[in-house]
């Protein structure tokens, strides 16, 4: 029984103690101190550079590679075979149109020629004197007129004869600059042989493919600019002067072709060129800094001022220039945007304080100084 009661003495004890230590004397020690006593100040603002929402004529552009080609060019060909006998053209020569460049033998229709021109000759004067024994009645009209269809006849094999000749001179076709010669003087060469490359260097064209989406955006006389690798830093003017009514197989591109409307020293066929297509303007257009971009989640944002918060807004991006970016949608003129600092930022509707961050120095420190109100 003594046992019992010593027992429920010592819980009334302990109940006491409890009590004593959870009450409400406990509770000013708990609101007074601890570790959670700050932990319902607001957060400083962070430190951002801000820039405002510009306005610009944005221009859409598109960019596509190909080859230079001069408006004429071609490769000269013999059209009958025969040995060279003469050769007046040196490598890169320039020749006048209509030159003789290439000569092969053609002693055999010479020859040919001569034998016609003979037998006009007889020709005529057969029928000069059918003529005058028709003029003393001797010979009938008709003798006369067998003796021109005869002449005629004869000059025409004489004309054939000359245009066989011809046929043994290759001429320049147009004024030009000429190649590396491929033959030399005594080779017997085929009918259709390559010479010589023959090129006009003095008007070129800019052959180059696009996507099929771009094709009907392009139309004949719109301007383009042409940079050729081997002239760095000299764009030429150009204007579109066909597009292909096919497009590839392999690639769906359609071959466009542009006319150089200025030339330079030193190209040539074959040439590799960028080309730089304007294929639209859109008047005061809205621009921002590129740095302003905040790329999340496959989305683009950016982070208006409004106040003294950064809101962060969905926005549609346009055309494209150094340090700028158009934006289509999401602000509007006047506008401020962060255009440093985002990493810092807690959130849509962050606290902000808008500071120089290139005077303090460089970004992550400045931006943390002035985080903490420090100067």
């Amino acid at each position: 029984m003594k046992r019992v009661v010593w027992a429920l003495g010592a819980v009334v004890v302990v109940a006491g103690v409890w009590a004593q230590s959870s009450g409400p004397s406990a509770a000013p020690k708990a609101a007074g101190g601890g570790a959670g006593a700050g932990a319902g100040k607001a957060p400083p603002p962070a430190a951002v550079e801000v820039a405002s929402v510009r306005r610009d004529d944005a221009l859409e552009a598109a960019q596509a590679v190909g080859s230079l080609r001069a408006q004429q060019t071609t490769m000269l060909r013999p059209e009958v075979q025969g040995r060279i006998v003469k050769l007046a053209i040196k490598d890169g020569q320039k020749v006048s149109a209509g030159a003789v460049l290439v000569q092969l033998d053609d002693s055999v229709v010479r020859a040919q020629l001569q034998q016609a021109q003979a037998q006009a000759a007889t020709a005529q004067s057969q029928v000069r004197r059918q003529e005058e024994l028709q003029a003393q009645g001797f010979v009938s009209p008709s003798a006369v007129e067998q003796a021109q269809m005869a002449a005629q006849v004869a000059q025409a094999q004489v004309a054939l004869a000359q245009a066989q000749v011809q046929r043994y001179q290759v001429r320049a076709p147009f004024a030009g600059v000429a190649g590396i010669r491929l033959v030399s003087v005594g080779d017997y060469v085929k009918e259709g042989a390559d010479l010589v490359g023959l090129e006009d260097t003095r008007r070129f064209y800019a052959d180059f493919r696009v996507a099929e989406q771009l094709a009907g955006r392009l139309k004949v006389g719109q301007p383009v600019q042409v940079t050729v690798d081997a002239l760095p830093g000299q764009p030429l003017a150009a204007l579109v002067e066909a597009v292909d009514t096919q497009a590839d197989a392999n690639g769906r591109a359609l071959l466009v072709r542009a006319r150089l409307t200025q030339t330079k020293a030193g190209l040539r066929t074959g040439l590799f060129v960028r080309v730089a297509l304007e294929l639209g303007r859109r008047e005061a257009a809205l621009w921002v800094p590129e740095e302003a971009l905040v790329p999340q989640g496959g989305k683009l944002f950016v982070y208006r001022v409004v106040g003294a918060e950064a809101h962060r807004v969905p926005v549609k991006v346009g055309a494209r220039k150094p340090g700028w970016v158009e934006l289509l949608e999401g602000v509007q003129a006047g506008d401020q945007v962060v255009s440093a600092g985002q990493q810092r930022l807690r959130g849509d509707k962050a606290p902000i304080k808008p500071v120089d961050l290139q005077s303090l120095g460089s970004a992550p420190k400045a931006a943390a100084k002035a985080s903490n109100g420090k100067p």
